[in-house]
């Protein structure tokens, strides 16, 4: 049966304002030519001539973290432990490599919150109402993204303060009901800091801080961030694939995120 391909990854490049500024990835390019040096070095009396079109390799060297590009959090990042809520004890949070690869590979939902401002905080009420909207009904290890306004202003200087973020509240209903795996099109799961910051300074209140990512001390789960085309997909009745990159111990893991669409 056809199948249609959406990628839903941003590329990494340089001189695209993707993160804050002391995160951003950096990328060297060595070309066809800057390689032949280093090429015949591995070849006793080969010289550059003797290459089949005096070529090298091109290679690229790239200054990442973790979290630069479409990437897969998980739950680690968020906090030491997770599950609170669901056993006596907390358990250790699992790290990058110990992520289920079941919940990488499953049925996509998309919330379409872009006309909410830059800097809202999805209620659990907005969730219930989209779902609602679109006629779907969760079921367990769904995995679902969100499209905020940050999709639409990749590639510009406000990437990202742009978008809304998803609360404890809104994120705890999408957990509860067997949710593990979510994503957003913007720089942070939760609305951007320069909001956060305002209210923070306005009421004091430090539970407003990363408030959908510390969702999982009481609930395990990932989520992908930096995710793009989001308004390529509908709103169900397609596959995602996801699957990290296997970095030991690790807080997140790079991915090129792909919506499957059978035809």
């Amino acid at each position: 049966m056809p199948r249609q391909f959406i990628d839903i990854s941003m590329p990494l490049e340089n001189d695209v304002i993707s993160d804050p500024v002391p995160f951003n990835p950096r990328i060297t390019y060595v070309d066809h030519q800057m390689s032949v040096e280093r090429m015949v070095s591995f070849f006793p009396e080969l010289s550059g001539e003797d290459l089949p079109d005096g070529e090298g390799w091109a290679i690229e060297k790239v200054e990442l973290i973790t979290h630069n590009g479409t990437h897969l959090d998980a739950p680690y990042h968020f906090a030491s432990t997770m599950n609170r809520s669901l056993g006596s004890d907390p358990e250790r949070a699992i790290t990058m490599e110990e992520v289920p690869l079941d919940w990488c590979f499953r049925p996509g939902v998309k919330l379409d919150f872009r006309h909410l401002p830059d800097g809202h905080v999805v209620t659990a009420e907005e969730v219930a109402a989209e779902l609602d909207r679109i006629g779907h009904e969760l079921e367990p290890l769904d995995i679902v993204v969100v499209n905020t306004r940050a999709g639409e202003a990749y590639g510009g200087d406000g990437y990202v303060n742009a978008g809304c973020g998803m609360g404890y509240e809104a994120t705890m209903y999408l957990l509860e009901r067997g949710v593990r795996l979510t994503g957003t099109d913007a720089w942070s799961w939760d609305a951007p800091f320069v909001h956060t910051a305002q209210k923070y300074s306005e009421t004091g209140d430090a539970s407003l801080i990363w408030e959908g990512h510390k969702a999982g001390r009481d609930i395990g789960y990932c989520h992908l961030e930096k995710l793009h085309n989001l308004e390529a997909l509908p709103d169900h009745g397609f596959t995602v694939s996801c699957f990290p990159v296997k970095i030991k111990a690790a807080s997140a893991g790079w991915t090129r995120a792909v919506a499957i669409l059978e035809a």
